[in-house]
C-alpha cells in the first residue's frame, strides 16, 4: 500500500505493510499541504496492531487534517483529546516551510523521524527529531514544543513506525525516487512482528 506526490519542492511518498496475515494496517501516514508555502508530512502508530490500532490512526489523521494549520504542539493536543476512547498512538509530526527552509518537526511516542543526507562514506544523519515519552489518548507529556532544523535541495526526511528496524538509515539508494526508498526500506527493514511504514520526503530544490 502506497501513496506518494509532490508539494512545492518535496518529492514524498509513504509505503506501508500490515502485521504479516493480517489485511489492515495500524499505522497511517500524513502527507497534506498547508498553504500555499509548507507541507505536513508525518507517520502516526496506533498501539498494537489490528482493526483497534488501525481506528486509532484513522481518527488521529481526521484530527491533523482538520487542524493542519495550527501549530503542532496545538494538533497533538487535539488528538490527545479525541482518542481517549481509543488504544492511543505515537505519532511525529514534521511541517517542511518552503521560504525559510526550515523543518519544525515534534513527537511523542516512538515513531523516528530523521533528516539525512548523501556522504561519501555513505548516510550522513544530519538531524533526529527529539521525541517525547507518552501516548496520544491515554498520557502526553505536561511541556511539548517543536523543534526547528534547516533542510537543504538533497536532503531526505525519513519518518518510521516502530515496525521498522532501528538500522534502516545504513542503507539508502539516493539516486532512487522518494517511492523506491521508502518501498525499499519496509521491504528491507520492516519486522515480521508488526506494521510497518516509512514516509520519504525529499528536497528537490526549485520547480
Amino acid at each position: 500500500m502506497f501513496r506518494h506526490g509532490r508539494f512545492g519542492p518535496i518529492e514524498w511518498a509513504a509505503v506501508r505493510r500490515p502485521h504479516p496475515g493480517e489485511d489492515v494496517c495500524g499505522d497511517h501516514p500524513i502527507a497534506l499541504e498547508v498553504g500555499d508555502g509548507a507541507a505536513l508530512f508525518g507517520v502516526i502508530d496506533g498501539l498494537g496492531h489490528g482493526e483497534g490500532a488501525a481506528a486509532a490512526a484513522q481518527r488521529a489523521a481526521e484530527v491533523i487534517g482538520e487542524h493542519r494549520s495550527e501549530p503542532l504542539d496545538v494538533a497533538m493536543k487535539r488528538c490527545h483529546l479525541a482518542l481517549t476512547e481509543t488504544r492511543g498512538v505515537a505519532m511525529t509530526l514534521a511541517r517542511v516551510d518552503f521560504d525559510t527552509g526550515t523543518i519544525s518537526w515534534i513527537g511523542i511516542g516512538n515513531v523516528a523521524a530523521d533528516l539525512v543526507a548523501k556522504h561519501p562514506t555513505g548516510v550522513e544523519v544530519r538531524s533526529s527529531a527529539l521525541l517525547a515519552g507518552g501516548i496520544i489518548g491515554y498520557r502526553m507529556p505536561q511541556t511539548l514544543s517543536a523543534h526547528h532544523v534547516p533542510i537543504t535541495p538533497g536532503d531526505l526526511l525519513v519518518i518510521s513506525s516502530d515496525g521498522i528496524a532501528q538500522s534502516h538509515l545504513d542503507s539508502i539508494d539516493f539516486a532512487a525516487n522518494a517511492t523506491t526508498i521508502a518501498e525499499q526500506l519496509v521491504d528491507r527493514y520492516g519486522r515480521e512482528t508488526d506494521d510497518a511504514l516509512v514516509l520519504a520526503a525529499r528536497h528537490r530544490g526549485a520547480l
